[in-house]
């Protein structure tokens, strides 16, 4: 569909065994695209399905040109296959949503609007969620973490759906699970943020990806994103701070040992307490000397880069 505007917009869909909504959605989708004054393309992402999804949609594809279909043979996660949306992406601008019907393609207007304010990325924030209170318990949690410590300027950056500039993805490197912390990798490079309200829609149709084993999994990933945006040009800080804190105490324990070594003349080889020290010493001397390791990668690679 061509507009007037030069602009592009690539609209990335990831589904894994979402046949019974896929045909739902290209529907209200192709509706709320039209209104728009440009030229767009949809690119579903079928990541290993097992169902009829992926013949739907290359069905649909026959039949209209701006539809394309990208396949994974396997199951490769959520983020490879926004990967490989965005591989085969054409358009200046980005548009990530779900295939579970639950992102109302109405809202499309709302991120567009946005962007022609002068934002570079914006996110959406699903004022009534249509999840289990497990879930949003999560959020609410994840997100604060988010602000308190890397000073997050979102609201609720778990939520997938998402306009932005394509040149953001591009400096971008997605990997596993990272694509989550798209926003907070825009917002720490200077790019102009916003959100929107979105229609958080409940699932009607197909079985929730979500559960608790992604729940440990964002646990670890959140504390990954800390370490990165926090400490990965200067990785000293972060090793420097956990090893300086176990060498400390492992100096005080062996202090206290040679006290009472030299001023009681107790006998040493007999107490625990001595092998604990010697062990948080060696281990805090091992942590730090991971943060130097660390620098030196940076060091190397800053100067790599100059050459």
């Amino acid at each position: 569909m061509k507009g007037k505007n030069s602009e592009k917009l690539s609209v990335i869909i990831p589904f894994l065994n979402e046949e019974e909504n896929l045909s739902r959605l290209y529907k209200q989708l192709s509706s709320s695209l039209n209104d728009l004054d440009l030229e767009y393309e949809i690119i579903f992402v079928n990541d290993g399905s097992t169902d009829k999804g992926a013949k739907i949609i290359r069905e649909i594809a026959e039949k209209n040109p701006q539809v394309i279909l990208k396949e994974h043979r396997i199951k490769k996660g959520k983020g490879e296959a926004l990967a490989t949306g965005l591989k085969s992406a054409s358009g200046s601008l980005i548009l990530f949503m779900d295939a579970d019907l639950q992102d109302d393609p109405a809202d499309i207007a709302k991120f567009y609007n946005k962007i022609n304010q002068g934002y570079d990325f914006v996110n959406g924030i699903r004022k009534k969620r249509e999840d289990n209170i497990v879930i949003k318990l999560y959020s609410k949690v994840f997100n604060w973490f988010l602000r308190q410590f890397l000073k997050s300027p979102f609201t609720d950056i778990n939520c997938g759906f998402k306009m932005f500039r394509k040149e953001i993805a591009d400096s971008m490197s997605f990997y596993a699970n990272n694509f989550r912390f798209l926003p907070l990798f825009a917002f720490s490079q200077g790019y102009k943020v916003s959100e929107v309200a979105v229609n958080n829609r409940p699932r009607v149709y197909g079985k929730t990806k979500f559960g608790i084993k992604k729940i440990f999994i964002g646990i670890i990933d959140t504390f990954t994103a800390y370490f990165l945006y926090k400490f990965s040009q200067s990785p000293l800080h972060f090793f420097g701070i956990i090893g300086g804190v176990i060498f400390l105490f492992g100096f005080l324990i062996l202090s206290y040992l040679t006290f009472e070594r030299l001023v009681f003349n107790h006998l040493l080889y007999r107490r625990p307490l001595l092998q604990f020290g010697v062990l948080l010493i060696v281990v805090g001397v091992q942590i730090i000397m991971t943060g130097f390791l660390g620098e030196l990668i940076v060091y190397f690679n800053k100067q790599k880069s100059k050459d």
